[in-house]
């Protein structure tokens, strides 16, 4: 009995993750350590969450396989999108990038559930 009590523990202690089975279906390019975009997540009590990864994004989600595809509760398939925009020195047409990829972001929404993945990983005023 007593064993079984530490297991219970050592596994509510565990970080959230997506359940193993939707690994096969998650791009090559992003690991359920991947941050994504917080703002459309938000906590049990109903707070944004900041600094949410790709396997937290899923398992709130209650993302699964079907079909080689990752598809969300709804039966709707979840899209991941690189965003783009962290530029030491911007280009000259950064503002016309960044409105054509919110547009290009909306658009996918109608027919995805879109995962936005920041290009900074990171904190940039860390130093590396």
């Amino acid at each position: 009995m007593k064993s079984l009590l530490v297991v219970v523990l050592l596994c509510s202690l565990s970080p959230a993750r997506a359940s193993d089975s939707i690994l096969p279906c998650l791009p090559k390019d992003l690991s359920q350590e991947t941050l994504v975009s917080g703002e459309e997540f938000k906590s049990a009590s109903g707070e944004k969450q900041k600094g949410v990864t790709v396997g937290e994004a899923l398992r709130l989600l209650e993302a699964r396989c079907q079909e080689s595809k990752l598809v969300d509760k709804a039966g709707r398939e979840i899209y991941f999108f690189h965003l783009i925009g962290c530029w030491g020195n911007p280009p000259v047409d950064y503002e016309e990038r960044l409105a054509l990829q919110a547009q290009e972001v909306q658009r996918l929404k109608k027919q995805y559930t879109v995962l936005e993945i920041p290009c900074a990983q990171r904190d940039p005023r860390l130093i590396q």
